[in-house]
């Protein structure tokens, strides 16, 4: 088996000073394999941790030195082809999914004719009027026709001191039929149990695929402009500031700013929004979007690496290195489980005969062989973390990024939901609404003066200042510029002195003013120490903000707090319109932490506490939190970064579309812990009875695994 091929296109990173390579592998069918795999290439020399995900097939190898990483990887390949023969570590991501093709097409057929010649042979052997032994070398040949490539690998193990998995089981069962004289059975059985593995093989595959198209927003070329005309190149090879042209129905390939051109663009495999978004010169495109009906020319503003397409991907196929405590314990609960079967089955057949008069040893031995079938935890290893992936992927069309099966399960445990507001729950678009003068300076002026103090800063109520000036500003008029952040500002204008915040900046500075209540964030300006004025900004709710809360109650979230940096009267207006629990208002960013922490202290119960901020000023906030929820926007790398979950979209209801896939997701993974679990042990304690057949053992194994599978691909089809 070669395990590896040509130069990766996923480029390493560093990452806790290590060097961190990402590879496809092919031929992964065995999700317990898999994490052999994983535990052994830890265990290499040089290696700082490796995660293999069965789902995606992504191999994510960090290693103490680059130098090293050839030598891991080659050893790694090696390791995937002795556990679980015909997997490879493949290095080119592109020619993973070709490989894989190549090689399965030819493998399933083989399967089948040998199948079919071991049915054929098994159908005479059984009903031809044969010789005793004929029939006997049918049986064995059958047998071998069928299950050879189970014995083989179950062989191969036992070498390697690996004793319990499906392989040695089966055989294990299936040779004590023989023993005992169950030729049909044991060959039956072997033949029931190689179909639904194949038909189990194949429903993990068509769950694969379904969850790669989900994601598949990967555009696969850009049209560079140059001198000579249009080229055609992988969007790897376009650099910053160069020139892209993208037709009609082609996907941006890569962030950028129109230069030429208008269309809409179909932005749905980003924000899950289905409405299309228009674009003209000087917007800004994001990469995956679909363009509709217009030629673009696009100017280039991010690598591929770092555009929102990629970043996307990498988010959602890292996903899954995130376990949930669900897939843990299952990990674990199958580490001890099939042990324990195999020692019940073993005193099963040796006690019963030893300790009951007149017991058969064979009777009890045929009961025993029903233990080992049914012992398997496959239903469980594969369809959890199968519907984890979906989940996410799911989450993902509808524009709820998910960077972990974690954070998607700790959504099931909501107690206490926080709010940011200016961005969050309101538009975060500024108007000024009222200019007042308490002075000689006319409204003009205090405009005037209020936009000049304000040009240097990147909060949006100055930019709402700037905007309604909308004049040409002088910074060099600006000199001695002064931030305190969530209070005001301080300069130098023209040689006059002047102060620009809120009520308490002001009275700090000991100038006395009145305080004005209104409905909008209130800014107060002084010159020379003599207030002038005020100007009041006003914001507006999102559309969806109050359905959004309405939505949360009627999900059962106890508790939903506002922490805002605005005044008490603007804080309190925004939380009786939603019908919040609580309000804390005028909060620095520091306090916002210690207000977050009071909350937390508040709780009578043990639920999660949420926060959803901006992901840009609530970045400490967020980090606090057991979920942080950032109001990403598309291309936000803030927001992307600091968060647990990124809404898209920007909208509240997101929130509560994410705890409905959560939901639907935990209801699926119970629902097979259930069945499996269930069916196991009816057929377990029918077997110890004498009441069940190998046949109901088998289906207890791969009959069970192959509806739990597509069971799992149910969340696949969630969509609000």
């Amino acid at each position: 088996m070669s395990s590896s091929k040509s130069a990766s296109r996923i480029e390493p990173t560093r990452a806790n000073g290590t060097d961190q390579h990402i590879f496809q592998m092919t031929g992964l069918g065995c999700a317990t394999c898999a994490a052999k795999i994983e535990a052994e290439i830890n265990q290499l020399e040089g290696v700082h941790s490796a995660r293999l995900d069965f789902v995606s097939q992504r191999l994510i190898i960090e290693a103490l030195d680059p130098k090293a990483m050839r030598q891991i990887t080659q050893q790694a390949g090696e390791i995937a082809a002795r556990i679980e023969p015909g997997a490879a570590v493949i290095l080119d991501a592109d020619t993973a999914s070709a490989s894989s093709e190549v090689k399965g097409a030819p493998a399933r057929t083989l399967r089948l004719v040998l199948f079919g010649m071991g049915l054929v042979l098994l159908l005479l052997a059984q009903f031809a009027p044969l010789p005793a032994a004929l029939s006997l070398t049918m049986f064995i040949a059958s047998y071998l026709l069928i299950g050879a490539e189970v014995v083989l690998a179950a062989v191969r193990n036992i070498a390697r001191g690996e004793w319990f998995d499906e392989n040695f089981l089966m055989s294990l069962a299936t040779v004590g039929a023989f023993a005992i004289g169950d030729y049909p059975e044991a060959v039956s059985v072997m033949l029931f149990y190689q179909v639904g593995e194949f038909f189990q093989d194949l429903a993990v595959n068509r769950s694969r695929r379904s969850i790669a198209a989900l994601m598949d927003i990967r555009p696969e070329f850009a049209n560079r402009v140059t001198d000579d005309g249009i080229e055609t190149v992988p969007p790897e090879q376009v650099g910053i500031a160069d020139i892209i042209l993208v037709k009609p129905g082609e996907r941006v390939p890569l962030d950028g700013t129109v230069l030429q051109g208008r269309s809409a663009l179909d932005t749905s495999a980003l924000t899950g929004e289905s409405l299309p978004r228009d674009v003209e010169p000087g917007s800004m495109v994001y990469s995956g979007s679909i363009n509709h009906n217009g030629v673009l020319h696009i100017e280039v503003s991010r690598p591929y690496g770092e555009s929102t397409v990629a970043r996307i991907l990498e988010l959602v196929q890292n996903a899954s290195s995130r376990k949930a405590p669900t897939e843990q314990f299952i990990t674990k609960f199958a580490r001890y489980y099939t042990p324990a079967v195999v020692f019940a089955a073993a005193a099963l057949a040796v006690l019963p005969p030893l300790l009951i008069p007149g017991a058969s040893f064979s009777d009890w031995l045929h009961r025993a062989l029903i233990f080992l079938v049914v012992s398997c935890p496959c239903a469980l290893v594969v369809s959890i973390p199968l519907t984890f992936f979906g989940g996410i992927g799911s989450a993902s069309r509808q524009g709820i990024l998910v960077k972990g099966s974690n954070y998607l399960e700790a959504l099931n445990s909501i107690d206490t939901v926080v709010f940011d507001k200016t961005g969050t729950l309101t538009r975060g678009v500024f108007t000024v609404t009222e200019i007042v003068t308490a002075a000689t300076l006319s409204e003009a002026g205090v405009l005037e003066t209020a936009a000049q103090i304000e040009q240097f800063s990147n909060h949006p109520i100055a930019a709402s200042i700037r905007k309604a000036y909308g004049k040409v500003l002088d910074p060099n008029l600006v000199q001695d510029y002064h931030e305190e952040s969530g209070q005001g500002l301080s300069a130098t204008i023209d040689g006059r002195s002047v102060l620009a915040g809120n009520s308490r900046y002001l009275l700090s500075h000991g100038i006395l003013h009145t305080q004005v209540l209104t409905l909008g964030t209130v800014v107060y300006l002084a010159v020379d120490g003599q207030y002038v004025g005020h100007l009041v900004i006003s914001d507006q709710l999102k559309p969806d903000s109050k359905a959004a809360v309405q939505r949360l109650r009627e999900l059962g979230i106890r508790s939903i707090a506002l922490l805002t940096g605005d005044s008490h009267l603007v804080g309190q207006a925004t939380g009786n319109q939603l019908g919040l629990d609580t309000v804390l208002s005028e909060l620095l960013p520091h306090q916002k932490v210690e207000a977050f922490e009071s909350l937390a202290a508040a709780r009578t119960t043990q639920g999660k506490l949420v926060f959803v901020g901006d992901g840009i000023n609530d970045a400490p906030v967020l980090a606090r939190s057991d979920v942080g929820i950032a109001m990403g926007g598309m291309g936000s790398d803030a927001a992307i970064e600091a968060a647990d979950i990124v809404l898209m979209t920007d909208e509240p209801m997101k929130l509560a579309t994410a705890i409905e896939v959560a939901r639907k997701t935990r209801t699926i993974v119970w629902q097979n812990i259930i069945f499996a679990l269930g069916v196991k042990a009816i057929i377990l304690l029918l077997g110890a009875l004498g009441y069940a057949s190998m046949w109901a053992a088998v289906f207890g194994d791969v009959g069970v695994a192959l509806i739990a599978v597509l069971n799992a691909t149910r969340i696949l089809h969630h969509n609000n």
